[in-house]
């Protein structure tokens, strides 16, 4: 494994602009892992920055997490076949938007999109396009090998929704944590209308349980860390759980 420098020096592309806030980006965590950040104004949150990955293996692309929206999707699939790979599959981690605004669009491009039946479900009752591909884990000890050695899903239990999913690299030792982990800049927990936050401090610690070894956490808005990430989000909880 070998990163860029360290996590606090990443190499980033814009894609079709120039510093813009509210474009597409790209960055580079390691040899075969890089970020992508899209934006969508929300409402009183204003714009909101959501981060996915696209994890190379050989000629193929995985991605984890689409952008917000169909447009910007079909930038990141542009972006990988500009680098001559193959977009395998991609894995939604929650029903929320910023996770799987895309999923219509890769459908349509007859690309493998997988979710949790529960995930499918949650669609399918907002009136949005579900995932072709179903994942099968259901309870907290279920795991999902997407790609053997090299991606694995895992469920660690209800969180920020009750479907969030974790995505484990274990030749990088990155953790996608999506929304379900919280950046150490949040001061709270963010948009709690789906939580379930009596379960969140048990689920986060499923997550460290079945992952001990840990370097790098990307969470769903803000900022890549470590391991605290995960503390720092299960303590959020806690505090809310004692009010």
């Amino acid at each position: 494994m070998r990163y860029i420098t360290t996590i606090l020096f990443f190499v980033s592309f814009v894609i079709f602009a120039h510093d813009k806030k509210d474009q597409l980006k790209i960055t580079q965590l390691s040899e075969n892992v890089y970020q992508h950040i899209s934006y969508k104004e929300v409402g009183s949150w204003g714009m909101v920055a959501a981060s996915g990955l696209i994890v190379v293996d050989g000629i193929n692309a995985h991605i984890i997490d689409t952008p917000w929206t169909k447009e910007d999707t079909e930038q990141l699939i542009r972006w990988i076949k500009a680098k001559n790979l193959l977009v395998k599959s991609s894995v939604v981690t929650h029903f929320h938007a910023d996770a799987s605004g895309g999923i219509s669009f890769l459908n349509n491009a007859q690309i493998k999109t997988y979710a949790m039946a529960l995930t499918n479900k949650l669609l399918s009752q907002k009136n949005r396009e579900k995932a072709s591909d179903v994942i099968p884990t259901n309870t907290p000890t279920d795991t999902f090998e997407l790609v053997p050695n090299t991606i694995e899903v895992f469920y660690p239990g209800g969180g920020h929704t009750q479907d969030n999913i974790v995505v484990w690299l274990p030749k990088e030792q990155i953790l996608f944590g999506g929304c379900f982990v919280k950046s150490l800049h949040s001061k709270n927990l963010g948009n709690m209308e789906d939580a379930l936050v009596k379960e969140w401090p048990q689920s986060i610690q499923n997550v460290l349980n079945k992952y001990p070894n840990i370097k790098v956490v990307v969470p769903g808005h803000g900022k890549i860390g470590d391991v605290s990430l995960l503390k720092h989000t299960a303590d959020l909880a806690l505090a809310v759980k004692e009010h």
